[in-house]
């Protein structure tokens, strides 16, 4: 198989050995149908020369790469689900498959799989992913990346033809297998299945596994559990501040859904918010509004917390305490720093700055206008990107009565002083666009009614065509 000089295997996550996971067999499906493939993902792990039909062998029938992981293993976890404690929780649909470095800076990334056959985590379900939901993970990864938000990458989506009954779509409905590109699947409830089983040993097996395989730097510290907690926190209050710029609802914040190298992956019943509304929700079964939009940072410390009591086993707490101490400020500061670059600019100081943000989800919470429609959340950052430099663009555009009413005029006042980060971005022709690109649930199911309706793929790879334009011209990626 042509695979390029950039692949380099690194299966380091199998020599932990048979108490954190278990070796299985992927479904033998009726058929495997390409419908996408993430060439770009591939060419930063020595993959994009496959052929399709090599790419379908290791990707939907799941034959090993070349000296990678002799067979896919299912994870073992616990957690919390809408704060509930599950003890039978596992990779119930996927396996992790294979574990690469990434050419240029030789991080470890983990292929992993979603619909790709029963485990013994399985339960009742019948371990396969609609059709459906693979496009939705697709959607969702593509236009977080575009905003900067560290996310899993959608890697490969086959149709398997088979017929899946569900309760939440129109049934029987359309079967496929995903792979994802993702940083790691150590989950906090790796960690909880552990404290769980009163295995403080092993607890301190996956702490030597964290620190040496994703924090190196940290290695030497003298207390490794509150060392290995304090990046987490920072991690993970980056990642929530990157959703809160992104407007993003994850819907399903359980801590299983949660990895120490603080990345965002496994996107069900996700949404981007329509307008400014810490209210709003993404699971239509989150009855009580626990993971709505503006209880996303409460959520994501109360799951800290929970990762906290499992190192209490291996450590004394004072640094845990310490660790967790921080996140508040370490969010408050990674999301005025999200902002900024959401709006392409350069800081001026932290006063300078917080006014500014402050003063961006104030005119965000504009109600309504004359014609009863407030501002979309996407617009704002697209038409103010580069700050006054966009002035003429925005108030040339769709939503120039918006922006003279008084939120918007201090928003524009607080604009003044802020310099464009790489003012050269403005060039770019995704700005001669008069509406951003969004990813709203309408959109997504007008995007997915043709290819149910006519198996027409060609709306989805535009707006993934579109998508890519868009992460291009805005750069946020580290």
């Amino acid at each position: 198989m042509p695979i390029s000089a950039a692949y380099r295997p690194d299966p380091v996550f199998m020599r932990l050995g048979a108490e954190f996971a278990d070796p299985v067999t992927p479904a033998d499906f009726p058929q495997t149908l390409l419908r996408f493939r993430n060439d770009r993902a591939a060419a930063t792990v020595g993959l994009e020369t496959l052929s399709d039909a090599e790419w379908l062998e290791h990707f939907a029938r799941f034959r090993p790469l070349p000296d990678n992981q002799p067979e896919p293993l299912a994870m073992r976890y616990h957690g919390h689900q809408f704060r509930s404690y599950n003890p039978d929780l596992g990779d119930g649909r996927g396996f992790l498959f294979a574990q690469l470095r990434e050419a240029g800076s030789g991080r470890l990334l983990d292929l992993a799989t979603k619909g790709s056959g029963r485990t013994p985590w399985s339960r009742a379900g019948d371990g396969r992913l609609t059709l459906k939901g693979g496009v939705r993970e697709i959607l969702a990864a593509t236009m977080l990346e575009a905003l900067g938000v560290p996310t899993s990458r959608a890697f490969s989506l086959a149709e398997t033809g088979e017929e899946l009954q569900r309760g939440d779509e129109p049934s029987p409905t359309r079967s496929a297998v995903l792979t994802r590109l993702s940083h790691s699947h150590i989950r906090f409830g790796s960690f909880q299945r552990q404290a769980f089983l009163q295995r403080p040993d092993l607890i301190t097996v996956l702490v030597d596994h964290a620190v040496e395989t994703y924090f190196p730097h940290v290695a030497e510290a003298p207390d490794r559990p509150a060392a290995l907690l304090e990046q987490v926190v920072a991690a993970s209050a980056r990642l929530l501040a990157r959703w809160m710029a992104a407007g993003f609802v994850h819907g399903v914040l359980n801590t299983d859904n949660m990895v120490v190298t603080g990345e965002s992956f496994d996107y069900g019943p996700w949404r981007f918010l329509p307008r400014n509304d810490p209210n709003f929700t993404a699971a239509y079964f989150d009855h009580s509004g626990l993971y709505s939009f503006g209880r996303q940072p409460e959520t994501v410390f109360w799951n800290l917390q929970q990762l906290a009591a499992c190192l209490a086993l291996v450590t004394d707490q004072a640094g845990l305490i310490a660790a967790l101490n921080r996140f508040s400020d370490l969010y408050r500061d990674a999301l005025r720093a999200a902002m900024l670059a959401r709006l392409g600019l350069k800081s001026r100081s932290p006063e300078a700055d917080v006014a500014l943000v402050q003063a961006a989800f104030t005119a965000l919470a504009v109600g309504g206008t004359a014609e009863g429609e407030g501002l979309r959340w996407e617009p704002l950052f697209f038409d103010w990107f580069g700050g006054l430099a966009s002035e003429h663009r925005a108030l040339a555009g769709p939503r120039a009565g918006l922006y003279g009413l008084e939120p918007f005029l201090d928003f524009r006042r607080q604009l003044a002083g802020f310099e464009p980060d790489r003012p050269e971005r403005l060039d770019d022709p995704v700005f001669t666009r008069p509406e951003p690109e969004e990813m709203l649930i309408d959109e997504v199911e007008a995007l997915w009614a043709p290819i149910a309706e006519d198996d027409d793929w060609s709306p989805l790879y535009a707006k993934l065509a579109r998508l890519e334009a868009v992460r291009v011209a805005y750069a946020l990626g580290d």
